[in-house]
């Protein structure tokens, strides 16, 4: 194991140098203003949206504030090598290696703590026994909960998202002057094709994209589920991408791929913790939210490109919206009498989605009249703007 801690681990033989990464600064303030607390921090998100790249630039940070090298740790459980061994077995021989004391304060950092089967407990242990800041991601909504309720007040989970329209021009090093605002418009139609992963950002590659989903399907959903049919499940993700922005009934998709109701509704639960779809209820009383089709919307706009390619452009502008606004409000859609209005948060702020077009008549009736402390109607590039003062 001393070879593989050493393979990961490059700071302990020379200067740790990481070239060519972009700050996320919103995400790196949160981090370095939690490395003096105790808490186990969680980065959890989409595969590839950058989780490793933000620990290996906080272990560079933590080497700038003076931390001794030795007295940090990267691993990525997931590595075969290390199959079978639990997180103490790699503290034990991570100390032995350095001959660290019980007492010596440690930043750990675990990658796809996930694939450890029993790492809530582990960590709970490890937790309350030493002195050690620890940093773990999870591509897996759903295996990061806690349903033994090991972790309660000792996390905090921070979900990574791909990269929004502003932090798409920073990566590209496009810079415009006010002058020049009405370029936003292209820029935007090519971060539609590109989305929002950094690599792919940096290096646009359809191959990557359709790896980066092959990937997901195969490895966090056919393999780890032990499905049988792997084309099955890609094509309910094709169905998926082509209803994005739509109300979504399960039991058409079951219909048409010839599969239950109850084995679409876990497909589709599937995809919703593996972070490649989201779902979005309706507003009402709870049994209406619980009962009533929700609305799909594409993880990322590049990946909903690879399979819908350049049609309907204003399910694409309404998608970004509400990437805008995940984890920042609690989002309902607004439907009453076969009339639909895209957003309703619920500190009652409602948003409708009309790039360059308008409402009809019903929909005028329902925006303007339904009750709302705010009421937003985004129609262009220019207006999401908008978005950053609710």
């Amino acid at each position: 194991m001393e070879e593989i801690l050493y393979q990961y681990n490059p700071w302990w033989e020379e200067d740790y140098k990481l070239e060519n990464i972009i700050m996320r600064e919103n995400y790196m303030h949160f981090l370095k203003a939690h490395i003096e607390t105790r808490q186990i921090i969680f980065l959890t998100g989409l595969r590839r949206v950058g989780k490793t790249t933000l620990m290996k630039l906080l272990i560079k940070e933590l080497l700038y504030k003076g931390i001794e090298s030795q007295n940090i740790l990267y691993i990525s459980v997931d590595d075969y090598l290390l199959k079978g061994k639990s997180l103490l077995d790699i503290l034990d021989e991570y100390r032995k290696i350095h001959k660290l004391k019980v007492k010596e304060k440690l930043y750990i950092f675990f990658d796809e703590i996930t694939y450890i089967a029993d790492y809530h407990q582990q960590l709970k242990n490890l937790y309350d026994k030493y002195d050690l800041k620890i940093y773990a991601t999870s591509s897996s909504s759903s295996l990061l909960r806690d349903k033994q309720a090991y972790l309660t007040g000792r996390s905090v989970t921070l979900e990574v998202k791909p990269l929004d329209f502003e932090e798409y021009k920073i990566f590209k090093g496009i810079d415009l002057k006010k002058r020049d605002d009405q370029l936003n418009e292209s820029y935007f139609r090519e971060y539609i094709k590109v989305g929002g992963l950094p690599e792919n950002v940096l290096n646009p590659n359809r191959e990557y994209l359709m790896s980066l989903v092959e990937d997901i399907i195969q490895k966090d959903i056919t393999a780890f589920h032990g499905l049988k049919n792997g084309q099955l499940v890609r094509d309910y993700f094709t169905l998926l991408m082509e209803r994005s922005g739509k109300q979504l009934s399960i039991n058409k998709i079951a219909n048409i791929l010839k599969i239950s109701p109850d084995t679409s509704r876990r497909y589709l639960g599937f995809f919703e913790e593996t972070y490649l779809v989201h779902l979005v209820s309706r507003w009402g009383k709870t049994n209406e939210k619980i009962l009533s089709a929700k609305k799909v919307y594409a993880c990322d706009l590049g990946i909903k490109h690879l399979f819908v390619g350049e049609r309907d452009f204003g399910s694409y502008f309404e998608n970004y919206i509400y990437l805008k606004l995940r984890n920042r409000k609690k989002i309902y859609y607004l439907y009453e009498d076969g009339t639909e209005i895209d957003f309703y948060t619920s500190d009652k702020i409602m948003i409708e989605s009309k790039y360059n077009s308008e409402m009809n008549a019903k929909q005028k009736d329902l925006f303007e009249g339904y009750e709302a402390n705010q009421k937003l109607i985004v129609d262009s590039v220019k207006n999401l703007q908008m978005l950053e003062n609710i």
